[in-house]
């Protein structure tokens, strides 16, 4: 239960993270090509953990690779699906539906191992898919081919989460799993910023400041903290504690770029917010069950 509960702490730390340095990416890919930005951010991540922890890839094992490179296609997915998605919708309409990998989980795992999760992350996905909504400013014009991209950015996301799940409860070593799935992202995303002709290099101090905390902090580290945390925690509670970064987002942005939540925005950050609480907490109300007697 400690281990669980320090597991779900430490996604939630991650999670405002993300959420903070939001406005920080935000602000990168206005000056650079998305594509090149993810090849340097997890090109130099996934160098950084591979020089650190160089002894700790002795463990990487023919089967942790694969489950590496399972969780790479995955993420490498999800990132571009939602990049390429955007270029054809909305950023609230994309928002809305790649959050919606906190309902989509609980489902793709239910699929695939056949284990009730009970009512509680049902009912607190289904609160959060309506925070997300109004949280995004309840985007209304629906492309197919945007829309659709981020969709399949949703499922992939999913995905990754249960990949990762699987690589860490098979007692995969998590450093060695990380460095496997960064690097395959930052390849393929070297690759396709190569293709467009978009790899280009980083200009001025503040943009290499930006990189270096977004590859460290956000990449590294938060990668490391989320396998690691995924070996305690369930896939669906992940995904729920995930889906909060737009809320942080929101909140931060509010707070240190000055954006405008408004109340419909407020509303869905603290639906999403009650409903990582309700699903943290409802579950350790219940009365133990009593031992049979005899």
């Amino acid at each position: 239960m400690k281990s669980s509960r320090s597991a779900e702490l430490a996604l939630l730390g991650i999670t405002s993270v993300w959420g903070l340095t939001f406005v920080v990416v935000q602000d990168a890919v206005e000056q650079m090509p998305v594509t090149a930005y993810l090849a340097y951010r997890f090109v130099a991540a996934a160098l950084l953990l591979a020089v650190v922890f160089r002894k700790r890839l002795t463990l990487l094992t023919k089967a942790a690779f694969r489950q590496g490179l399972w969780m790479g296609v995955f993420l490498a997915a999800g990132y571009l699906f939602q990049t390429y998605g955007l270029e054809a919708t909305s950023a609230s309409n994309a928002g809305f539906i790649t959050g919606l990998f906190v309902v989509i989980t609980p489902l793709m795992a239910w699929g695939l191992n056949r284990q009730s999760i009970g009512w509680v992350p049902w009912a607190a996905a289904g609160v959060s898919a309506i925070g997300l909504f109004l949280l995004s400013g309840g985007g209304s014009t629906f492309t197919f081919r945007g829309d659709g991209l981020e969709l399949l950015c949703a499922i992939a996301f999913s995905a990754h989460i249960i990949a990762t799940s699987r690589g860490v409860k098979a007692g995969h070593d998590v450093i060695a799993l990380v460095v496997v799935q960064l690097t395959l992202v930052g390849v393929v995303c070297t690759a396709m910023a190569v293709a467009e002709g978009d790899l280009v290099m980083p200009h001025g101090a503040g943009l290499w400041a930006n990189l270096a905390l977004t590859s460290l902090i956000t990449t590294a580290l938060a990668f490391v903290v989320q396998t690691w945390a995924q070996k305690h925690a369930a896939p669906d509670r992940t995904a729920l504690i995930l889906a909060g970064e737009p809320a942080f987002a929101g909140l931060f942005g509010w707070w240190l770029a000055g954006d405008r939540l408004g109340l419909q925005g407020w509303i869905g950050a603290a639906l999403i917010f009650g409903a990582i609480l309700a699903v943290e907490t409802i579950p350790r109300l219940r009365p133990p069950r009593p031992l049979p007697e005899g």
